[in-house]
């Protein structure tokens, strides 16, 4: 059985990495295996329950965290550890990259703190490769204007997405082997061309 393939996606809101999250699922798909898409916080309906919590409802950013990672816990057991298991790849919008650049990068909180609920919550799983949809904040914020009504985070401003692009950029360099950036800003066909490279290279 060939062995799954965790990818996850990365960046700020408006970066297009959940457009994208499709061309590399359709590329997967005619390489034949089982293909899981899903996406954080969320994936079981325990976890979207909280995801809607943590993107409606006030808290402070401890609250954030832990209820951004008991949802990460009961994906992990439900979803994506088992679909690794049985060789599947797991595509994933968003994984424990996104809460050090919110909750550490944009709130300010405790990036030892998230560290060590990495730890307890993960248990050593990382993804095989992160996608790292790398873009200014004020083209993403006038991208989020044109699409949707803001959630509690979009409604930040041009300040906080800058700390969670550092809290991004911070992590990347921590792990180079796993992440890949990818130029947001440049047209949708030339960030597809960026995509697929990244994924060739990694025998994809």
């Amino acid at each position: 059985m060939r062995p799954g393939r965790f990818i996850t996606f990365e960046g700020i809101d408006g970066a297009g990495k959940s457009s994208h999250l499709q061309t590399v699922a359709e590329h997967l798909r005619r390489r034949g295996g089982e293909l899981v898409i899903t996406r954080e916080p969320g994936g079981t309906p325990l976890a979207e329950q909280l995801r809607e919590i943590v993107l409606h409802s006030a808290m402070d950013a401890l609250t954030e965290a832990l209820l951004v990672f008991a949802a990460r816990r009961d994906h992990i057991e439900q979803v994506i550890a088992p679909a690794l298991a049985r060789g599947a790849s797991v595509l994933c919008d968003r994984f424990t990259d996104a809460t050090f650049a919110y909750q550490g990068g944009g709130r300010g909180f405790d990036s030892a703190v998230l560290a060590q609920l990495e730890i307890w919550v993960q248990q050593g799983l990382q993804p095989d490769l992160t996608l790292w949809f790398d873009l200014p904040a004020t083209v993403a914020a006038g991208r989020r204007r044109a699409v949707r009504a803001p959630d509690r985070f979009e409604r930040q401003d041009e300040a906080f997405f800058e700390r969670v692009s550092a809290g991004y950029r911070q992590r990347a360099a921590a792990s180079p082997q796993r992440f890949v950036r990818v130029d947001a800003q440049r047209s949708p066909d030339e960030v597809a061309e960026q995509i697929k490279g990244a994924l060739e290279a990694r025998g994809l």
